[in-house]
Formats: structure tokens, sequence, C-alpha cells
């Protein structure tokens, strides 16, 4: 379907990837994952021909459809819902257009306008042999979440969120026998994912995914494309059989140099920390029969390094955590919850969730003072200290210092070296900590965020998506770290697996304004509502 030769990249002096030769084949769905930076994105991009490789060639079965996700949300702004779905198909935008404008305009008496009408018809015939076109766009289009009353509405209209769905739609709607996709769970509600799985999973040509989502991962691939060492391995399976299978291969390398314990220990208390609950003996056991079944001798050591993520509370939480009564707000008439109560006990630790929309944000920055509700009220316990992750991290994380005068700005009575220390945990090795903060990537201040909250000590986390622009291995980590943290957390994520790592409790905001309180973990939440 579709093959590398010898594919290399390089910039300057940086070799990304050097003479790839791989061959995605028909009815198999990729995953390619590696540690931010190694250039998966630029190896799709490649791919898709949006950029030229250094060296090598991509092959294209000839007479295949390529499908790739677009990125740029405001490219369609004056374009209806339902025409910039279309769109995906371009020959058939293209021919019903046209056709649309003779039919108004032409000159039917003219034997050149008749001909041309002819051509456009056979056109739309090739394209759309069952002229279903409008009804797989209604389809699409309502299973996203827009009701028909919205379709004819211009994508001007439409938040950053949804321009997304429109653009997921567009590539969906092509049916394309290759089918690439950069991020796609990004800005989905946890609905839309789902959805998003079983599209992809009926998907009949060949699919290759970056994502950061372990469960969307582990839920539609069937192989893993490992960028590392400048090269691609693959591996059969999803991400958790290659994750279980590369960190034996990690253990029994140690065990080789004599550094691990005996080989059932180790297997143990990996199986342990991996399932991040110590509750779930189901899951163990089946991640050890899968670990059985595992041929590892095809997986390789991994260069990458996972974060070493530690909250540590500086005193015990209380008994009075936080009480919630009658919280309501609205934006221009528009009202995101009203009389929201609840009440957060000690060892409560929560997932927020809902739809986009439905006012987890709003929630979060009236807990932390940064906007007033319009009525009722909320108190926190006199022995809570609270640390938070706000959505926005990224825009907040700025400046012109290092990385520990930045955080240590936050106070002064911070030790430079155990600064130092947390900031090492989360990857920034000496020279790295010398980096203006401004100079930092997204996924960078993301984990200089971390380590910030690491030194607060603090005995309850407020976080909004935490794991937006963390790698894999950075999410497993915060996972684990979550559960082992001694203090409350609420928590917003639409990332299941990090959900299902740490939650005690899931509160779920409907679009309604109704809410759903349920005392119990994320599987068992969606064992009791959601089917």
């Amino acid at each position: 379907m579709l093959s590398t030769v010898n594919l290399t990249q390089r910039y300057g002096k940086r070799v990304l990837f050097d003479k790839i030769n791989i061959t995605l084949d028909a009815g198999k769905r990729y995953g390619l994952i590696g540690a931010n930076g190694a250039g998966k994105s630029t190896f799709l991009k490649i791919l898709s021909g949006e950029i030229e490789p250094s060296d090598g060639e991509v092959q294209l079965q000839p007479g295949l459809k390529l499908g790739v996700l677009g990125q740029n949300q405001y490219a369609f702004e004056n374009y209806t819902l339902k025409d910039a779905v279309l769109y995906g198909n371009k020959k058939l935008f293209d021919a019903q257009k046209e056709k649309e404008k003779l039919y108004m305009e032409g000159d039917f008496e003219s034997d050149e306008v008749n001909n041309r009408l002819a051509e456009l018809e056979m056109i739309c015939a090739d394209e759309d042999p069952t002229y279903e076109s409008d009804v797989k766009i209604e389809k699409l289009l309502e299973a996203l979440g827009f009701p028909a009353s919205q379709h004819d509405e211009l994508m001007s209209t439409l938040t950053g969120g949804d321009k997304f769905k429109i653009l997921l739609a567009q590539v969906l709607f092509l049916k394309p026998d290759v089918l690439l996709l950069d991020e796609p769970t990004n800005n989905l509600d946890m609905d839309t994912i789902t959805w998003l799985e079983n599209e992809l999973k009926r998907h009949e040509g060949t699919l290759l995914v970056i994502s950061h989502d372990r469960h969307f991962l582990n839920g539609v691939v069937t192989h893993i494309l490992d960028l590392d060492f400048q090269n691609i391995r693959e591996f059969t399976g999803n991400y958790d059989e290659w994750y279980i299978a590369a960190n034996l291969i990690a253990k029994q390398a140690e065990a080789d140099r004599g550094k691990a314990l005996k080989e059932k220990e180790e297997l143990e208390k990996f199986i342990a920390r991996f399932s991040a609950n110590a509750s779930k003996a189901k899951q163990a056991t089946s991640r050890q029969k899968q670990l059985d079944k595992l041929d590892v001798s095809e997986i390789k050591l991994s260069s990458r390094r996972d974060p070493s993520i530690m909250f540590k509370a500086h005193r015990e939480i209380g008994n009075e955590v936080l009480e919630v009564e009658g919280l309501s707000k609205s934006y221009d008439g528009e009202t995101v919850f009203e009389n929201l109560t609840f009440k957060v006990n000690k060892g409560d630790k929560i997932a927020l969730i809902g739809t986009n929309g439905a006012g987890k944000t709003t929630l979060l920055k009236i807990l932390m003072g940064e906007t007033e509700p319009d009525a009722g009220t909320f108190k926190w316990g006199q022995t809570i200290t609270t640390s938070y992750f706000p959505q926005n991290t990224t825009d907040l994380v700025v400046g012109d210092e290092e990385l520990p005068q930045w955080i240590q700005g936050f106070d002064p009575k911070w030790h430079i070296d155990d600064i130092r220390k947390t900031l090492g945990r989360m990857l920034f090795s000496g020279e790295e900590q010398k980096k203006k903060i401004d100079a930092c990537s997204g996924g960078e201040k993301h984990r200089v965020m971390m380590s910030k909250m690491m030194m607060d000590a603090s005995n309850f986390l407020v976080m909004d998506e935490p794991n937006n622009h963390l790698d894999l291995e950075a999410i497993v980590a915060l996972g684990e770290a979550l559960h082992n943290y001694q203090g409350g957390v609420i928590c917003v994520s639409h990332d299941r697996e990090l959900i299902d790592a740490f939650a005690n409790r899931i509160i779920k905001l409907n679009e309604d304004g109704t809410v759903i309180d349920f005392e119990g973990g994320y599987e068992e939440f969606v064992e009791q509502h959601e089917q």
C-alpha cells in the first residue's frame, strides 16, 4: 500500500531518522510512537507529501486515495459545515460546485455547457456511485454532535475544538485507502473519542496514527511502529503489549548486567507499577497472561527515559476538605452549570469529566479563585493547601529566566539544589536546565509546571488537562504519581487510562446541567452509566 525506501531526514547535523525501509500493509492499523522530538510528525508529513525528505522516497500504490487529517482549523471559515466535510473529497466537491453553478447560470442550448455537465455527472458518479454523499455527511456531522439545523452554518461560527471535529469528519468522509492521523483525539471529549475508535476499527485500508492517548492506541491499533535510535521498528500488538515487552527486555538486560533482582520479583513489581492500581487483581492477571504469550525477541532496548514524578504533601490532609454549595455560572446568558453541590472527603481523588463546554474548566477556575460564581459558595478546609495546573499552562509558563530561577520565583526559600533535583526527575539534564523559559516547547513547559508543583508539596492538587503536550511515558508516570499521592485530587482529563490509574470518584458534568457523582473507579463508572 505505502512504502518508504531509504527514507532519511536531517536538519543540519541532527539526524531524525536514517534509511527507513518499511511497508504499511492493507488492513493493518499502525500506531507510531516515540519520544517528543523524535520526528513522528515529521515522518508523517513526509508520507503525506507535505514536506520533502533529505534522502529516499515514499511509494504509494498507484490509484489509491491518501487521506491526511488537516491541522489548520481556520482554513474553511467561509464554508458551511457540510461543504467543509464534502471538501474532504476535493474531486467530488469541485464537480458538485461547478455543476450547481452551471445549472444556475449556464446556457442549456450550448453544446459546450451540456457536454461539460455530462462530464461532471460522470465524475460525481465515479466518486459517489450511490449518490448518498449528502446522507453520509449528515450522519458524520450528527455523530460528532452537530444537529441538522447547524449543517448550513459557517465554520467561522464554531469554537476551535468543534472546527477540529469538522476536519476529522472531512478526512473520514473521503474513505481513503491510506489514512494518516496526527493526534486525532486532541480537543475531543470522551464520547467523541469512543466514536472515533469505533470508526477507525472499521477502516478497511491502512491506518497510521500518532497519539499520546494510551487507551485510544490500545483500542485501535494492531501494530506499533517505534521511532527510536533514528530507526523505526515494527511490533505486532497494541501499545500495552509493546510497553510490557519493551520494559521486560530492559529489566532482563539489567539482570544480565547483574543489576536486577530475581526475574519473578521484577516481573511482579513491573505489573503492579504498570497497572497503577493495586486493587485491580483481574487486570494484573490479564497482563500476566498477555506477557506469557509475548515473543519479546523482536523488542530492543529504548533510548527513551521515563520521568519520575512524585507529589509529596507537606502535611496530612484534614477531615474537612472542600464543600461546594449551590454554585451557578453563566456566560452571555448561556448557563454553564446551575446549583452545583458536592462535598470532597478525605481520601477522594476525583476525575472531573464531561463533554466540551460542560463547565469543567470554569468550575476549577472558581475553586481556585480565578473566576467568580454567579451564585453559591465553596469552602476549602483549614488544613488544605492547593497546587494548580491550569489548562493554559503553556501560556502562563513565560519569562527570560533559566528553569531553576523561574521555579524559585514562586518561593525564594526553596533551595536551588532541590529545584535542580526536581527538574532532573522531569528529565531536564544539567545543561537543559540552563534553557530560558520562553525557549521551551509546550511539552517542556508542562514538565516545568510539574516540577514546580512537586516543589509546592501541597496536600491537594487541582489539575486541568495535565496530560496535554506530555508523551506516553510521562502520562504513565503521572498516573502512577497521582495514584501514590497521599493528598486529594480533582483532575480534568479526557485520557481514560490516566483517569483509570488514579480516580476513586467520578464527577460528570452533563450538558443539560445535571451531575453524576459516582463513588468508584472509571471502569465501574462506564459499566454503570455509559453503556
